[in-house]
């Protein structure tokens, strides 16, 4: 895995990828660019004017340039302290220049890489939003998660650490090394003597720290990863008291985490005193050359100050190397997320967008599978009427959830097609058709805010008296004014503070309030102590009447007076019927329920 990220550095195409998402800000990108270009400009003037006040002090002839002449117009130049005074003056003014445009650089370099990492997660976060399931039973939750913080945090510092201040500091250095060629280009060849060493060294940095950094993002995503899903699962692991075995695993990875950054602050440790060390060498024959030739102090400071402007960016160019590589890395890793195909289908224009949906279902010959052609549902076929309420039985794991998946569109199916009135639900706009089938799922997840938030999802045209109401008919409008605040409790993370039963009755006001054509109830009252499974097939009676719905029920007496009956095995239609035809019929369905009812 180390390679090839080295080698997609260099890809130019994943290179303008990412300045794709730059072009809304062009005119801030071309901003820093021109800033670039104007530091670079200015880093040898100061260095240079110190030495012609050095010159002008010592009493040396000095050669004024004429853009100064201009600058300094009322001054008289023939007059040394006058012209020293004018000339730190001007210094004073110019680094007060200088800095502002060193501060405008860094703002919006800085503002630009933000507002692209702003953009970039929200295309990974809708990207994300419509993906099939089937990605997410694949790919761990944690590495989703680092690839929309982390990763694309990474891409940010392209911009403010990476690629525009590395053109700035190699503008400096070129116009620098110009600068001191042009003033005494043999003194220059003196003082970069040792720079090759210099370049080998930054070289040899850059790889040790770009390895290092790669193990570094591997174990962050690992890290994430192992926690997101072990805090998620953290019930399970004190349940079988798995502490101290999850903690040793957690420490390994953690161990990895900090191998790696201890080898790159190794690399660090190394390269900047060698840098200090090349610097003190070419100072030491920069000194010993004008020493031997007697050449005036003005240029030994300058070319001494000159040295640093070199030295100064070389320290850290390496370093921003790094970063430019890890944010390609990164990006490399973004896209492979946004180019994902296997998402859910967008609707198309002409969609099929009926007003109200009547609620028949028709499923013909469908075949599914999660994973390649291992098939969970093999050759489903079975009609339902609009009104009619129809139940699904079968042992675990014998495809009733695979059912309800595939008529929302969580899933594509294989072969075969399912229709819902009469039209092939591939047909529909997404958000109508998921919009006309309510669900109450197995395992209800509830999310952090209030119980109001999570009744209706924020959705802001419901209203509290809508839920209220639909809290009296199910009977859960005093269990809810009993929880401390009442519908503005919060119920935590997953609803950590209700019990199983209380989230399954928030979940079915839920599907309540959007008043469905058709009602999936997957294993509704499985986790409902006595009490509230007699209010809910209260009001389920209700709900149901006139209303296609779909019951799913290990415990058969909660579908006795359903219209029909489809018992499932191994993801194949083994029986079909009422509930006392495949009674008299003695088959799977009358074996089933002998063993629940120990009939005689």
């Amino acid at each position: 895995m180390s390679q090839s990220p080295q080698k997609k550095i260099f890809d130019i195409s994943l290179l303008v990828r990412v300045f794709r998402f730059v072009k809304p800000y062009r005119s801030l990108f071309y901003l820093s660019l021109m800033l670039a270009i104007l530091m670079a400009a200015f880093a040898p003037i100061r260095p240079y004017l110190i030495q012609l006040t050095l010159d002008a002090a010592t009493g040396r002839t000095v050669l004024i340039p004429g853009w100064l002449k201009a600058v300094l117009f009322k001054t008289d130049l023939s007059d040394a302290t006058k012209f020293i005074i004018a000339v730190s003056l001007f210094q004073v003014i110019f680094l007060l220049v200088e800095t502002t445009i060193r501060f405008l650089f860094t703002f919006i370099t800085a503002s630009m890489g933000q507002s692209v990492v702003k953009d970039m997660r929200n295309a990974v976060y809708s990207k994300i939003l419509n993906l099939n399931l089937s990605q997410f039973d694949k790919t761990p939750i944690g590495t989703l998660t680092t690839r929309t913080i982390n990763d694309i945090e990474s891409i940010n510092d392209i911009f403010s650490d990476g690629l525009i201040p590395i053109i700035a500091d190699l503008l400096t250095i070129i116009i620098t090394l110009v600068t001191m060629f042009w003033i005494d280009w043999r003194l220059t060849l003196i003082s970069l003597v040792p720079f090759p060493l210099m370049i080998l060294a930054t070289y040899y940095f850059k790889e040790n720290v770009n390895k290092s950094f790669i193990r570094v993002r591997n174990a962050v995503a690992a890290l994430n990863a192992f926690v997101q899903e072990h805090i998620t699962g953290m019930q399970v692991v004190q349940a079988f008291a798995a502490e101290d075995r999850e903690f040793n695993k957690f420490k390994t990875i953690n161990g990895e985490h900090r191998n790696a950054n201890v080898k790159a602050i190794f690399a660090y440790s190394i390269f900047f005193p060698l840098v200090e060390v090349v610097l003190a060498i070419s100072t030491g024959l920069l000194v010993w050359w004008v020493a031997g030739r007697t050449l005036h102090a003005g240029l030994l400071v300058a070319f001494i100050l000159y040295l640093n402007q070199i030295f100064r960016p070389l320290r850290v160019i390496a370093d921003k190397f790094n970063v430019l590589q890890m944010g390609m890395i990164a990006a490399e890793r973004v896209f492979r997320v946004l180019d994902n195909a296997d998402i859910t289908p967008p609707s198309l224009p002409d969609a099929y967008n009926p007003h109200y949906i009547n609620g028949s279902i028709d499923f013909k010959r469908v075949f599914f599978a999660y994973t390649g052609k291992n098939d969970v549902l093999k050759d489903i076929s079975f009609s339902v009427k609009a009104g009619e309420t129809v139940a699904l039985v079968g042992h675990t794991g014998s495809g009733k959830t695979s059912i309800i998946s595939l008529l929302n569109r969580l899933y594509p199916i294989r072969e075969g097609e399912i229709q819902i009135d009469g039209v092939n639900i591939e047909r529909y706009r997404l958000d109508r058709l998921r919009k006309g089938i309510g669900v109450v799922l197995q395992d209800v997840f509830l999310f952090s805010g209030s119980v109001m938030d999570n009744i209706t999802l924020r959705n802001p045209d419901i209203s509290r008296q809508q839920v209220i109401d639909a809290a009296k008919m199910i009977g859960v409008h005093e269990f809810i004014m009993k929880l401390p605040g009442g519908y503005d409790y919060d119920v935590m993370e997953r609803g950590s503070t209700l019990s199983l039963g209380q989230r399954q009755l928030l979940s079915f006001i839920r599907a309540l309030l959007y008043n469905p054509a058709i009602l999936i109830l997957d294993e509704a009252t499985s986790s409902i102590d006595t009490e509230s499974e007699l209010l809910i097939e209260k009001a389920t009676d209700t709900l149901i009447s006139g209303r296609t719905s779909i019951i799913i029920a290990h415990r058969l007496s909660t579908i006795r007076k359903a219209d029909k009956i489809i018992l499932l095995d191994k993801g194949e239609v083994k029986e079909m019927g009422t509930h006392e035809e495949l009674l008299a019929s003695g088959g799977f369905y009358a074996k089933l329920y002998e063993l629940q009812f120990d009939k005689k």
